[in-house]
């Protein structure tokens, strides 16, 4: 398994082109608040959660009902020394056909252990992965809606404004 990634595996029961279309309704699974385009090769969109973390994002491939390139072009985060550790780093979802269904690969290429945002990162991809997850399965996502949502979000949170 490669170590300059986090990685997210999981079938789910519906056809790669169902897939691929929850992936881009991003304020779907991810935030109700996203400003930008994020459907279409060159469009940026702004993901912001408070003052917790502000990241800007490139849509810099769609390969249709296969996979989903971001490009983080700039990023900041309220809780950490270094404010800029997503920007560069790649997300990428890839849709393979799998049993009936589909599989989704989700890799942050970039998002690695030694970042100070590692812990809180992986708990929020979990949860957001976890929306889309239900987006595709359900027609409903669980997506952010300007706060924080998980724990590990709370608990920043809590000790910024402190």
């Amino acid at each position: 398994m490669p170590t300059d990634r986090y990685t997210i595996r999981f079938p789910v029961a519906q056809p790669p082109a169902a897939v691929f279309a929850a992936i881009n309704n991003v304020r779907g699974w991810w935030s109700a608040g996203i400003e930008g385009t994020t459907d279409a090769v060159g469009g940026r969109f702004v993901h912001q959660v408070q003052d917790l973390h502000r990241c800007e994002i490139e849509v810099t491939e769609l390969e249709a009902d296969r996979r989903v390139v971001w490009t983080v072009i700039d990023n900041h985060f309220g809780f950490t020394k270094d404010k800029t550790e997503w920007t560069g780093t790649t997300i990428r979802f890839d849709i393979l056909p799998h049993k009936g269904g589909s599989e989704l690969m989700f890799a942050h290429i970039g998002l690695v252990p030694d970042y100070e945002c590692y812990e809180v990162c992986t708990s929020g991809w979990t949860n957001y992965m976890a929306s889309l997850k239900s987006l595709i399965e359900t027609g409903r996502g669980d997506p952010n809606i300007g706060a924080p949502k998980t724990d590990s979000e709370r608990l920043v949170e809590k000790l910024t404004r402190h």
